[in-house]
C-alpha cells in the first residue's frame, strides 16, 4: 500500500468529523441505537479481499449520530467528562499523523521536548515544586497507580527494602490510609501494585465528603512502619476537598507519604477566584499527585498526569532498560522513565497546545466559568419545590435529590436521559439516591445550563404528577 494516495480518504474523514462536531448542539445528547441495531449495521464476515477504504470510513461515520454519546458537547454532565478544545483536537490529529512512539527520546525528539515543556508549565500552573517528576498517562487510574508505585518504592526504601528488586514477598508491611470517600481508582491501583485492598484503613469523612483530620491523626497513632495516606482534591460526588494542610501536618509528624487524587480538583489551583484556589491550600506539601487533562483542560481522551515530588522514587518505580534500547544519559527526556507504558501515544502534545493557546488567563476563565455554571444550575434547581441540593457547590459538581423516595430521583434521571436535551447520571450519596451533575465542558454556556435545568424540571414535574 502506497503512502501517497491518502489525501482523498483523509479529506473524507475530515468532512465526517466536522459534520459530527457541527451537529453536537442540535442532536440528542444520548445514544439512540441499541447494541443489536449497531451490530446489525456494522457486523459482517471478515472478507477475504478486504473492502474499499472510503466505504469503511463512510460506514463508521454513518453510525455516529445514533451510536455515539455527545459527551464532547456542551450539555453532557455525566461522570466528569471534559470536551475537546479545537486547538487540542487539531494537535491530536497531528499526533495521529506523526504516529510517533513517545517512549524514548531517540524515537521522537520533538515529542520528548514538547512533553518536557508541558510538564514544566503544569508544575508552574499548579504551584508545585519545579523539580518534580511528571508523566503523561492514560488517565487518573494510571496516574494514581504511578504515584502510589512511587510511594511504595519510597516508603520501603526508607526502611532499607528495594521493592523493585526484591518484590513484596518478605517486605515490611505497608499501611495505606484513605478516606471513606476515596475514589475506586485508589483501590484498583493498590490491587495492581500487589498491596491489595485489605491493607486500607478507612478514615471517616464529614457531611461534605471531606476526610476528618482528627480521625486521621487518631488512626496514624495506631500504626507503625511504612505508611501511605491517600487524600483527595475534589470529591467525585460533591467536589469537596480534604483539608490538605491539616492532613499534611499529620503525615509529616508520622513520617507518612501523602498522595492526592486530584483528578479534576487540582485544576482549582489555576482559578482566578481566591475562594476556589483556597480549596487546595496545602496541596503543595504533598508527595505525589494525580490529575487528568481530559477532564478540565478539555484535551482528547486519553490523557492523565502523574506528578511525584521525589524524582528519584518516581524514576526508580517506573523506568525500564534493555540492551537494545537507545536511552539518553543526558538532559533529554525518555518518557519511559516516568510512566508504566513503554510504547505510548504522544498524549502530552495536545496538553502543550491547550496550555499555550489558553495561557494563564484562559485556563483560569475555563475553571471559573464552569464553576459558575454549576452554581447557576444548583441555584435554579433549588428554587423548584421538592428539589434539594444535597451538598455545598464548591466547584463543578452538583448533587440533586427529587422528593422523598429514591425511586423518584432515579425516575427523573431516566426521564432526562430519554429526553435528550442533556445527559447526566445518578449516584448514591450517604445512603440516598441522587442525581450527579458534572460541569466540565469548555463550551457549556449559561444558555446550555438553563436549557438543561428546564429539561430536568420538566422531568421532575412529570414524575411528581405520576407519583401523587
Amino acid at each position: 500500500m502506497s503512502l501517497q494516495p491518502c489525501d482523498a480518504l483523509l479529506t473524507r474523514a475530515h468532512a465526517h468529523a466536522l459534520e459530527h462536531l457541527h451537529g453536537l448542539d442540535a442532536r440528542d445528547v444520548g445514544a439512540r441505537a441499541t447494541r443489536d441495531e449497531l451490530l446489525a449495521a456494522l457486523r459482517a464476515p471478515l472478507s477475504q479481499p478486504g473492502e474499499d477504504d472510503a466505504a469503511v470510513i463512510d460506514l463508521l461515520a454513518s453510525q455516529a449520530p445514533r451510536g455515539t454519546v455527545a459527551c464532547n458537547g456542551p450539555r453532557y454532565f455525566g461522570f466528569v467528562v471534559g470536551g475537546t478544545l479545537p486547538v487540542s483536537l487539531a494537535a491530536d490529529w497531528l499526533v495521529s499523523a506523526w504516529d510517533q512512539n513517545a517512549g524514548i527520546y531517540v524515537i521522537s525528539p520533538l515529542v520528548s521536548v514538547v512533553e518536557e515543556i508541558a510538564a514544566d508549565w503544569l508544575l508552574d500552573l499548579f504551584g508545585l515544586p519545579p523539580d518534580c517528576g511528571v508523566g503523561f498517562v492514560t488517565g487518573c487510574q494510571m496516574a494514581n497507580l504511578t504515584g502510589l508505585a512511587a510511594a511504595r518504592h519510597g516508603v520501603l526504601r526508607r526502611v532499607g527494602w528495594d521493592v523493585e528488586v526484591d518484590g513484596l514477598q518478605g517486605a515490611p508491611r505497608i499501611h495505606v490510609v484513605a478516606s471513606a470517600e476515596s475514589h475506586i481508582t485508589i483501590d484498583v491501583a493498590l490491587r495492581y501494585l500487589g498491596l491489595g485492598t485489605s491493607c486500607v484503613r478507612r478514615v471517616e469523612a464529614d457531611a461534605q465528603g471531606r476526610m476528618r483530620p482528627d480521625a486521621l491523626r487518631a488512626m496514624l497513632a495506631t500504626l507503625e512502619g511504612p505508611t501511605i495516606v491517600c487524600a483527595q482534591a475534589g470529591n467525585v460526588n460533591t467536589g469537596s476537598f480534604d483539608p490538605l494542610g491539616e492532613i499534611a501536618d499529620a503525615c509529616q509528624a508520622h513520617g507518612a507519604w501523602l498522595h492526592v487524587d486530584g483528578a479534576f480538583g487540582l485544576w482549582a489551583r489555576a482559578s482566578a477566584d481566591a475562594r476556589i484556589r483556597a480549596l487546595a491550600d496545602g496541596i503543595e506539601r504533598v508527595d505525589s499527585w494525580a490529575t487528568d487533562a481530559h477532564k478540565w483542560l478539555n484535551v482528547p481522551y486519553d490523557c492523565g498526569v502523574a506528578i511525584v515530588r521525589s524524582r528519584e522514587d518516581h524514576r526508580a518505580a517506573m523506568t525500564s532498560t534493555a540492551a537494545y534500547l537507545v536511552q539518553t544519559k543526558g538532559a533529554e527526556r525518555d518518557a519511559v522513565d516516568w510512566v508504566p507504558d513503554f510504547s505510548r501515544r504522544a498524549r502530552g502534545v495536545p496538553v502543550y497546545a491547550a496550555l499555550r493557546a489558553l495561557g494563564r488567563d484562559g485556563i483560569a476563565d475555563l475553571v471559573d466559568r464552569l464553576c459558575a455554571r454549576a452554581r447557576q444550575m444548583a441555584d435554579a434547581l433549588a428554587r423548584e419545590p421538592g428539589v434539594a441540593i444535597l451538598a455545598d457547590v464548591v466547584l463543578n459538581q452538583v448533587l440533586v435529590r427529587f422528593g422523598d423516595e429514591d425511586d423518584a430521583t432515579r425516575r427523573v434521571i431516566a426521564a432526562v436521559q430519554a429526553d435528550g436535551t442533556c445527559w447526566l447520571g445518578g449516584t448514591t450519596w450517604q445512603g440516598r439516591a441522587a442525581m450527579r451533575i458534572s460541569v466540565s465542558n469548555y463550551g457549556t454556556s449559561a444558555e446550555d445550563a438553563a436549557r438543561s435545568v428546564d429539561a430536568i424540571v420538566r422531568a421532575w414535574r412529570q414524575v411528581s404528577r405520576t407519583t401523587r
